[in-house]
């Protein structure tokens, strides 16, 4: 069992400690069926009582939701309001006219013009976060290329998966129902889960144990992880 890069093999959340396990694949591309890929890679290596996670873009790829950046043809608009989006170097986000544009294919353009309006108003006064509340997940999971990405997706755009909590429940019994599965969107800046077989309260805790991103931002292969109470 080795860390990525940076990140603690274990982390403690409310006075318990859980390890974190990578788990290291090849790269999965669009024509993988997911039920293999996770079959390969996990269905031996977890335990009864653990927690598979699996990241929303593998779901997403599998899923036929992955782009080449020369299959999008931007709008004027998506030109427009990508110009107003903030970068970070742990995700371009909507700030490429790509993945503007998908966002509104994904959201519609109405939802997303106000978000864009709300967000320029609330930006102004300080508070920050509006656009994504407003735009809602779909927008908050597409996942455009940065310098980190590994190839091929260092040219594609990734859209958001489709039912990750139908996905989560048919992955707990294809590894044989015993430990829960979480579907999860978790970068260098924070995390949601998309889907589970958790409950509520079960998410957030989630969200806790992986808010150091323990699968790395890029280039580590590692688009599955185990969470085991220890």
């Amino acid at each position: 069992m080795q860390a990525n890069d940076g990140k603690a093999l274990e982390a403690s959340v409310d006075g318990k400690s859980y390890a974190r396990i990578p788990l290291r694949t090849r790269v999965v591309m669009p024509d993988d069926d997911l039920d293999a890929v996770v079959t390969e890679y996990a269905a031996d290596a977890v335990q009864p009582g653990d927690l598979l996670f699996v990241t929303e873009k593998i779901v997403a790829i599998t899923q036929g939701r992955s782009y080449r950046l020369d299959e999008i043809k931007p709008r004027k608009l998506a030109l427009f309001l990508s110009k107003y989006v903030t970068r970070t170097p742990y995700g371009i986000g909507l700030g490429m006219p790509e993945t503007m544009e998908m966002a509104l294919r994904e959201c519609g353009t109405p939802r997303i013009l106000f978000a864009s309006a709300v967000a320029a108003v609330t930006k102004a006064f300080g508070r920050k976060g509006d656009f994504y509340r407003i735009a809602g997940d779909k927008a908050r999971a597409i996942d455009g290329p940065t310098k980190h990405t590994i190839p091929p997706y260092n040219q594609a755009v990734v859209l958001g998966p489709e039912n990750p909590r139908a996905v989560a429940a048919h992955l707990k019994k294809l590894i044989g129902g015993t430990a829960d599965v979480a579907v999860v969107d978790i970068n260098d800046l924070g995390g949601n889960i998309l889907g589970s077989t958790l409950d509520r309260a079960g998410d957030d805790r989630l969200v806790r144990i992986l808010q150091d991103n323990p699968l790395g931002q890029g280039h580590q292969s590692t688009p599955m992880g185990i969470i085991r109470a220890v």
